[in-house]
């Protein structure tokens, strides 16, 4: 076991790329610190079932009117304290569906929320502003498998049933580039706050796996996310344009980056100017042929206050990663990094300021992002 070497690559068109305080005996919070209490979890007396509105988990019959009518019924019935939507053990074939304010959906053990895997039916949503266009392709983009826009007051909870997004199917457009639009990620929330995500396994996303973007308050904890690490671009938790995040005490094994910030893309990051802030990501294990915490490299609207601390990682591409490119603008400043274990990787850390593509031809060149504050204390491991 030793301290791990540093790879740093610059373009030498960076002249506005500073970088300081690479390594520093910084404070850092303990092991035993905790998100309790970023949100507040409400007890709610209204409970449902999705089998009270024809839910069938036999893995075959398609169960979206009957999320569909449940979700339909919490909305505008809005029992006080809002209303858990119990699914009971079995196979919940369905499309995709959109949540409700003030509601917990609530997976029992043994019960498992199957995305169907007919691609033609995928309902379209606009681009994100902050993005201009769709991630992966030009114009729209297939909505989230399980969606949430505006929403206060949102729990996906249980006793670690599992939400399986059948990702293959879309996997195997992209890689026969047969895509017509950016993939669905497996849950999205959008102008969302108050939201916990906690014991459920996410599997088999067809893209990125848990995206809350332009949110606040937001926990995240006792999560398990796989993904074979040969599948394309299923990043594991994606805070984007977000604040006040909490990510601790989860396993992520997928394809791409466990946890990466981001927050816009290019000219249409700079014009939407909101950052990612107030974001802490503690206790994860994991591996990936990518990178273990990733900072970027969308990160047009600015990243600062970023503590990660207490990571475990093995056979990685990439312990911790900060990366970036000409043309994103905005900023990464403030970031706290340490007590992160590495053992097997290409790199232990790397920081890249030629990373990622562009949406477009109309990117600002002499946009280029600044960097400055990265503190990264007791990195360590082997066979790196």
């Amino acid at each position: 076991m030793w301290p791990l070497s540093i790879s740093v690559v610059f373009l030498p068109c960076f002249a506005a790329f500073l970088l300081t305080a690479l390594s520093s005996a910084y404070g850092y919070g303990d092991s035993e610190a905790t998100c309790s209490g970023i949100v507040p979890l409400k007890y709610r007396n209204d409970k449902i079932s999705i089998t009270d509105f024809g839910g069938v988990g036999d893995g075959r019959t398609v169960n979206t009117k009957a999320f569909r009518a449940a979700i339909y019924r919490i909305q505008h019935l809005r029992r006080r304290g809002g209303t858990v939507l119990y699914i009971p053990p079995g196979v919940f074939l369905t499309e995709s569906f959109s949540l409700t304010s003030h509601m917990t959906l609530f997976l029992a053990r043994g019960a498992v929320i199957k995305a169907v895997q007919d691609t033609w039916n995928w309902p379209l949503i606009d681009p994100l502003p902050s993005y201009g266009r769709g991630r992966e392709l030009p114009g729209a983009r297939y909505i989230s498998f399980i969606h949430g826009d505006g929403l206060r007051d949102v729990v996906i909870t249980g006793q670690n049933g599992t939400i399986d997004g059948q990702g293959e199917v879309w996997w195997n457009m992209w890689r026969s580039r047969t895509l017509k639009f950016t993939r669905p990620n497996l849950i999205e929330f959008k102008n969302s706050k108050a939201i916990i995500i906690s014991n459920v396994i996410f599997q088999n996303s067809p893209f990125w796996n848990i995206h809350p973007v332009y949110c606040s308050d937001v926990v995240i904890h006792h999560v398990t996310i796989l993904a074979p690490q040969d599948s394309p671009n299923t990043d594991g938790i994606d805070p984007d344009s977000s604040n006040n995040v909490c990510i601790e005490d989860s396993y992520i094994s997928t394809g791409d980056d466990l946890v990466a910030i981001k927050s816009g893309w290019d000219e249409y990051g700079i014009a939407f100017g909101r950052p990612s802030s107030n974001i802490t990501i503690r206790r994860i294990t994991g591996s990936s042929p990518y990178a273990g915490i990733a900072i970027g490299s969308e990160t047009s609207g600015g990243i600062k206050n970023i503590v990660a601390e207490h990571i475990s990682l093995s056979n990685m591409g990439v312990g911790v990663n900060i990366k970036t490119n000409i043309g994103r603008g905005g900023y990464i400043k403030n970031i706290k990094i340490s007590n992160v274990y590495v053992e097997n990787a290409k790199y232990g850390i790397k920081i890249a300021g030629d990373t990622g593509d562009h949406p477009d031809a109309f990117y600002n060149p002499n946009a280029l992002p600044i960097v400055k504050g990265i503190h990264i204390n007791n990195v360590w491991g082997g066979y790196v």
